[in-house]
């Protein structure tokens, strides 16, 4: 930490640490009486207050204490989104220990890394993961004890795990007469570690100070607007980026929270929303579009939903649209990462855009948006020399800010920043009212003769086309420009298109020396475990396509 200078004077204001705990009472204090509602793994509904979830995270707290766990001890989770989960996020931090949640998409294999790299001493999970607790077991013998989320009735029998405990009867066992421990808003909170795409997972460790005051400028109205009118269904994943904060936020600002639980299909989502009332709701594309599509195959409007943010990957113009122009949904472009706890920007148009067209307005929504107040950053090139805001000019992303990792947890070389900045792997713009716009990872931008040619903008003009259900643009070696653009099509269910067809679809939307060269099409695109195309899996398996203007150049 920075040895800042003090001054002579000193104000003289109560000094309290910014810890979780405080979040969670001040929800059960001030909208006690308010609603969590949950989808359970069981299929029914759960329902219960602020002021419940509060008494039960001070069971949960106390029976961490009786299986021994320290302050600062990691206590993993493999959960869906609900209310044993939210009672995890302040049961473990709240009491000193260090929240780890896994995602269970990963691979087996990066899984069991994770919780051996994370050293967890006892892991919550939900029974549909059952079957990946009992591979773990096996294998991550410094696990003490596993936790499975249900009363007793539902316990499993013969698992073959010694030390498998109900979550029900571990803290129906205890009181909830707990004070939450007062220490240095320093100390580490939770633990998320990257989809490692690329290597070894890496660990994310936020601090109580940063997960707080992510949460106060989430919820501002220039980026996720939570207020307590709301009802909150957060669509993306409590083990994705603790499910960008809103977890923290929701409860900070007294709004309704509903949970999927599993259920993230069309239909389930479709029912929960119209059945709790929601207002507001986040998440990843690949999710709304099956939300979407499933309310216009049969008919369907909704009757509450007022806006969603959606990030995670840049969100395709043709889902926006769709959103806004037919649903009346304000539709909230959001960007961020694991490292930065998710949150950077939010895109809301500011009071000069007022004034603009729609279609020029538009055009500043599908942008990421402005940053949020906590988070710098900006556009450099190769050399690290800083670039212009202009809008036109792209360079590599570097952001700072006090929920910024400064390093990966128990990773050798420590500080990861270059002159105090985090390397976010991005290409982007940023124009001169501070709008920023990704136009690519930097390990995806295609290099052709010296120039480069973002893939998100030549995604988001095939995703346009009516026949287009999925679109990833990929380099493909080329013996004159070095790489062109490759498309990776997934045609939409009944429809038809062709490759010169979707080729002439790009004229007048992009530079011509952008437009694909070639057109491939697919059953299905491979997604990660964040919901993310895995465009380094299109690239080993196109790597050895030959694109028609190779062809030509070699003869």
């Amino acid at each position: 930490m920075p040895d800042y200078p003090m001054s002579p004077l000193q104000g003289q204001m109560m000094d309290a640490p910014l810890l979780v705990s405080g979040i969670i009472e001040f929800a059960a204090r001030h909208y006690g009486d308010g609603e969590i509602v949950s989808r359970r793994v069981e299929g029914d509904l759960h329902r219960y207050t602020w002021r419940d979830a509060a008494a039960r995270s001070r069971q949960l707290a106390n029976a961490l204490d009786s299986l021994g766990i320290a302050m600062g001890d990691r206590v993993a989770t493999l959960a869906w989104n609900g209310y044993r989960h939210l009672e995890l996020y302040y049961g473990v931090s709240g009491s000193g220990a260090v929240l780890h949640t896994i995602n269970p998409r990963l691979h087996s294999e990066q899984i069991a890394y994770i919780v051996n790299h994370a050293d967890d001493q006892v892991l919550f999970f939900d029974l549909t993961f059952l079957p990946i607790v009992t591979a773990l077991a096996r294998i991550c013998t410094g696990v003490k004890a596993w936790v499975a989320l249900c009363d007793s009735a539902a316990l499993p029998r013969d698992t073959g795990i010694d030390t498998l405990l109900c979550y029900e009867d571990l803290i129906g066992a205890q009181s909830d007469d707990y004070a939450w421990p007062q220490f240095d808003e320093r100390s580490a909170a939770s633990l998320c570690y990257t989809s490692g795409t690329t290597g070894n997972p890496k660990g994310a460790l936020y601090s109580h100070r940063s997960t707080v005051l992510h949460a106060y400028a989430s919820a501002m109205p220039n980026a996720l607007n939570v207020a307590s009118r709301d009802v909150v269904l957060p669509v993306v994943p409590m083990f994705h980026v603790n499910a960008w904060g809103l977890p923290y936020s929701v409860p900070l600002s007294g709004a309704k929270l509903v949970f999927p639980g599993p259920a993230l299909d069309g239909r389930s989502l479709y029912d929960l929303f119209e059945g709790e009332g929601v207002t507001f709701s986040a998440g990843v594309p690949t999710v709304w579009l099956g939300l979407v599509n499933h309310v216009i195959e049969h008919g369907l409007a909704f009757s509450t939903f007022r806006r969603t943010v959606i990030g995670g990957s840049a969100c395709p113009p043709a889902l926006m649209d769709t959103l806004m122009d037919r649903f009346g949904i304000e539709v909230v472009h959001a960007w961020g990462m694991t490292e930065m706890s998710p949150l950077g920007t939010a895109c809301t148009l500011n009071s000069a855009h007022q004034a603009l067209s729609p279609e020029a307005q538009r055009a500043v929504l599908r942008k990421q948006g402005h940053a949020i107040y906590g988070v710098d950053m900006k556009i450099v090139d190769d050399a690290g020399t800083e670039l212009a805001w202009d809008g036109v000019t792209y360079g590599h992303l570097l952001v700072k800010g006090p929920w910024v990792v400064s390093g990966y947890f128990r990773e050798e070389g420590g500080n990861v920043l270059v002159d105090g900045w985090f390397p976010t792997g991005d290409v982007a713009t940023i124009d001169a009212d501070g709008y920023l716009a990704i136009t690519d990872r930097s390990k995806d931008v295609i290099k052709s003769g010296g120039e480069w040619i973002g893939t998100i903008d030549l995604e988001n003009v095939a995703m346009a086309h009516p026949a287009v259900l999925q679109a990833a643009c990929i380099g493909v070696a080329h013996p004159k420009w070095d790489e062109r653009p490759l498309l990776v099509v997934v045609r939409r269910p009944g429809m038809d298109v062709t490759r010169d067809a979707l080729i002439s679809w790009f004229d007048g939307k992009v530079a011509r020396w952008w437009t694909p060269d070639d057109v491939v099409f697919a059953d299905s695109l491979p997604v990660g475990g964040t919901g993310k195309i895995q465009k380094n899996r299109l690239r080993e398996t196109y790597a050895q396509h030959r694109l028609p203007s190779a062809q030509d150049t070699e003869t």
